[in-house]
């Protein structure tokens, strides 16, 4: 990267890049080796709490924006166009930075060799069972299509159309298995993304006016509820065995995994009322609910929404989480076991960011690098940390 380059990299980031030297950025992004070395850049020089320190994409594009509403120079609109899509990829690159950064300090580096034995671990892909009112069972894979009269799917979504006139409710399961995800659009024009091990339950059409209602079996799935104002003024519920959720027209996050006793209600926009038995929580905006299932005990607090739900656009951010909770994460998407053969590893913290479609042996690497783990051995689907 010449010199040049860099400080015009480093004055982007800072917000303080000139039109020219956007697009002296933008024109240099174009080539995919400097895209390449543009993140390895950033986590090179800018190993930071990325959770904390976050870079808003939505916030950028406006400020291009109202650049272009004040400026009267067709020549100085015209560039501010061209770069903003490069500018705002650029954005994206950094907001959704690629380093892994371990909290205090790190132990020293062995340079040792892993062993790797039958490596099985692949990156996780859309895929999804789709169960119909009769039982059949559909195996929904990327590539594939898959149409009826009232639903289609490219391998990536499934859509239901709203044409069904019945007034009676039968109902579909959607089942994301370890290592894929999949998007689904509801009769009523809602959209949801199912993580990887999550099943929902929904009907395959609802009746207008009355209260729509799904139930996520298990797992962790993002909502944006069609208003209600559309529906004749429905409600929107989702339920689980622990709590209910309803909405008037929103977007929120719920993870409700198995294996794990604490279940998670993220508001991005709009309002959310939360039960869990004689206990209702109504949300704003950036809050969350965290219901311990055995405690019964509900909370609220503050969080980083991006970071709650950056899993839906292809990449994991982590704040002040061990690396036994980062794994059980990951061991969902790669659809793996993990192991600790020294416990000691579990409990250490990290914060940082991860690519879903990174390789699991990259990401390994990442962490030993750090000093963390002395080794890891990959055997078929099983790793084990040391």
């Amino acid at each position: 990267m010449n010199q040049n380059i860099e400080k015009i990299l480093t004055k982007f980031l800072m917000n303080a890049a000139n039109i020219d030297e956007l697009e002296i950025l933008a024109n240099w992004l174009k080539k995919d080796e400097h895209k390449q070395i543009f993140k390895s850049y950033i986590k090179t020089n800018y190993a930071m709490d990325i959770n904390t320190n976050e870079f808003d994409t939505e916030n950028a594009k406006k400020e291009y924006l109202r650049k272009i509403r004040l400026s009267k120079k067709t020549t100085y609109k015209f560039k501010i166009y061209k770069v903003l899509k490069y500018a705002a990829a650029a954005v994206i690159i950094f907001g959704m930075g690629y380093f892994f950064q371990q909290k205090g300090n790190t132990g020293s580096i062995e340079i040792t060799e892993p062993i790797i034995v039958n490596n099985q671990i692949e990156t996780g892909t859309d895929k999804a069972t789709l169960t119909l009112e009769n039982g059949d069972r559909i195996a929904l894979v990327k590539g594939d299509t898959y149409q009826t009269q009232n639903v289609t799917s490219n391998g990536e979504k499934v859509i239901y159309n709203s044409s069904n006139t019945s007034r009676e409710l039968v109902y579909n399961h959607l089942t994301i298995p370890r290592g894929g995800q999949f998007q689904l659009t509801l009769s009523d024009g809602t959209k949801v993304w199912l993580n990887s091990e999550s099943q929902l339950k929904y009907p395959v059409a609802f009746n207008e006016g009355e209260t729509r209602e799904v139930e996520l079996v298990y797992g962790e799935a993002y909502f944006d509820v069609s208003p209600s104002s559309e529906h004749e003024g429905a409600k929107f519920k989702v339920f689980n065995n622990s709590q209910e959720v309803e909405v008037l027209g929103t977007e929120f996050n719920i993870k409700a995994y198995k294996d794990e006793t604490n279940i998670y209600t993220t508001l991005v926009e709009g309002k959310v009322e939360v039960t869990a038995g004689n206990t209702v929580k109504i949300l704003s905006q950036s809050q969350q609910t965290n219901l311990n299932i055995v405690t019964k005990n509900v909370s609220v607090q503050e969080v980083s929404v991006r970071s709650q739900i950056s899993w839906k656009e292809g990449l994991y951010m982590f704040k002040d989480k061990s690396l036994k909770e980062i794994m059980t994460t990951l061991s969902r998407w790669y659809d793996m076991e993990v192991v600790f053969a020294d416990e000691n590893l579990e409990g250490i913290p990290f914060n940082g960011a991860l690519y879903k479609d990174q390789s699991i042996i990259d990401i390994l690497n990442d962490i030993k690098n750090f000093g963390v783990i002395k080794n890891y051995e990959i055997n078929n689907k099983t790793i084990t940390l040391k």
